[in-house]
């Protein structure tokens, strides 16, 4: 077992979306980053796995980076993303 919790980047907001559908976890994070400033991380955690396809397209469309992507263990999803 890898322990990824030393490597993972330091989030000023994390956001949970586990247990919801697309497009839901999109648009929470729509809601999350409007009240974050550039250059601060976003951390968003989800069950679905639309989310590998809709969040890399979501920093791309906004402009944000995103700066790590990890399945768990467990099957959930973890993404930092810094705001452009």
């Amino acid at each position: 077992m890898v322990d990824f919790a030393d490597s993972l980047p330091i989030s000023d907001r994390e956001l949970d979306t586990t247990g919801l559908f697309c497009p839901e976890p999109i648009m929470m994070m729509h809601n999350a980053v409007r009240d974050m400033n550039t250059g601060q991380v976003l951390k968003v955690i989800a069950t679905d796995p639309a989310t590998t396809r809709d969040v890399p397209k979501f920093c791309q469309f906004l402009g944000h980076e995103l700066v790590t992507q990890q399945e768990t263990e467990s099957g959930s999803y973890l993404y930092f993303i810094r705001l452009g």
